[in-house]
């Protein structure tokens, strides 16, 4: 056989050489060059053939027959929320996490359900076939009808996709794979974009319902080519400390769904479970309600989930005070101390200030500036916030407190689980009560602060 021919591209400005050089010519950027595989130049020709002028034809939107995508269940309950109500076939996911997290038990657990309806294959490059029988063992499933197979080069599981026609595939890892094409290492940045562009072409092509595991770096992100979550239709990420029982998955990506979707899992001795109720997780457990405390309704994907907030401000014995966050954005704690200060008369510059949000969650939405701002006033001034208050909305620099989204969903959510009193944006106040919920509708951060003195008998 001939020895197909390889170039080697710049990933920083896409410059092209023939041969492998430590710095690009082009850009002066060093280390970016990496090997692909050159395909072969079409035929040149001055007119279309008739074949091609058939299947690319130019037609408009409004002639297009929109189709519902069938979808079918993973198996794992919490696993079909993130993944926008299921599996559809010819989507490619990429699930990536910390080494440990869950990421093979869960799709272990998914395919073994999988397996009593659908063909399924387990390709695994990372363990033996053994390994993977020890674990099903230990997690009690019956893995009879799931296909295995061990190997990480992509011709051969190529070959085993054409004779088996799985209707679901799981690839543990992509990294592992390599193919005969390219010369450089499996794992490489050449290696991880060839074998998932092959891959998902043929997920498409065969209507294969693929899921790649994908290694992170240290610094969390996805290990490879940034392309590769490009290529791929969901990207999943596994969240939570390896330590804790509990473990999160997060859509950051869905062509299928919605993004943003949270899945809660327990981790247990027979594998990940669905949390029913994950407001739970994120409540403190603690007998007694302490100052610095406050519960909020942050919305994840379609989902409303109740978290506490919880502050420690205290006094600072250096002139640099300290400012931690944990789970939540550090520069909008910095944004709303000044806000504080020239609003609402409070003055943090001499404290050492620790934000924390129960549970392992993380919060990047800005609807968690209220309760974030509730909790510092509370320990600042060691007085206990009401324990059925709830609280959500955004803070802007000049004091007002903006709508967050589905803020009703979000009452209601409040209100299902106990909680008498809500201090929300004005323009989130339902027109017609909800029962139970006593809600209060501020449009300044200081009107909040009255709102708590006059209203609920704090500070």
């Amino acid at each position: 056989m001939a020895k197909t021919k390889t170039q080697y591209q710049c990933i920083e400005c896409g410059a092209v050489f023939a041969k492998w050089q430590g710095q690009c010519s082009e850009c002066t950027a060093w280390n970016t060059l990496v090997e692909s595989a050159v395909s072969a130049a079409p035929a040149k020709s001055n007119r279309f053939s008739a074949l091609a002028a058939q299947s690319n034809q130019v037609v408009k939107l409004s002639q297009i027959q929109a189709q519902e995508h069938p979808r079918f269940g993973s198996g794992v309950s919490e696993f079909d929320r993130v993944l926008g109500g299921g599996m559809v076939p010819g989507m490619v996911v990429l699930l990536g996490g910390d080494p440990g997290i869950g990421k093979s038990t869960l799709l272990l657990q998914s395919m073994v359900a999988l397996a009593h309806s659908h063909s399924t294959l387990y390709v695994s490059g990372e363990e033996s076939a053994g390994q993977i029988a020890l674990r099903a063992q230990r997690l009690g499933l019956e893995h009879a009808d799931l296909h295995v197979l061990t190997e990480i080069q992509l011709e051969q599981i190529l070959a085993q996709l054409e004779n088996l026609k799985p209707q679901v595939l799981v690839i543990d890892s992509i990294q592992t794979l390599y193919t005969a094409e390219l010369s450089a290492a499996p794992g490489s940045v050449s290696q991880v974009r060839e074998c998932a562009s092959q891959l998902t072409r043929v997920a498409k092509s065969m209507g294969i319902t693929t899921i790649l595991v994908g290694h992170v770096t240290k610094e969390g992100t996805l290990a490879g080519p940034r392309v590769l979550e490009h290529i791929v239709d969901t990207v999943l990420y596994f969240e939570g400390d390896s330590q804790s029982s509990f473990r999160l998955v997060r859509a950051f990506k869905n062509r299928f769904g919605a993004v943003n979707e949270l899945g809660v899992f327990a981790m247990t001795d027979r594998g990940l479970k669905g949390v029913n109720n994950p407001s739970a997780l994120f409540l403190s457990q603690q007998a007694e309600w302490v100052a610095g405390s406050c519960v909020m309704v942050t919305q994840e994907g379609a989902r409303p989930l109740l978290v506490e907030i919880q502050a420690l401000v205290d006094g600072s014995h250096s002139p640099a005070p300290r400012r931690l966050s944990v789970g939540l954005e550090q520069n909008r704690l910095a944004m709303l101390l000044a806000v504080m200060h020239r609003h609402a008369g409070l003055q943090f510059f001499d404290q050492d200030i620790f934000i924390n949000a129960v549970g392992g969650v993380r919060i990047s939405e800005p609807a968690a500036d209220l309760a974030i701002v509730l909790a510092m006033v509370s320990s600042l001034r060691n007085k206990r916030l009401p324990r059925e208050l709830v609280v959500f909305g955004e803070i802007g620099l000049s004091g007002e407190i903006r709508p967050a989204p589905r803020g009703q969903e979000r009452l209601r959510e409040a209100a299902k689980l106990g909680f008498t009193h809500a201090i929300v944006p004005a323009s989130n106040a339902p027109k017609q009560a909800i029962k139970g919920l006593t809600v209060i509708g501020v449009e300044r951060v200081e009107k909040a602060l009255d709102a708590l003195r006059s209203t609920l008998d704090c500070f």
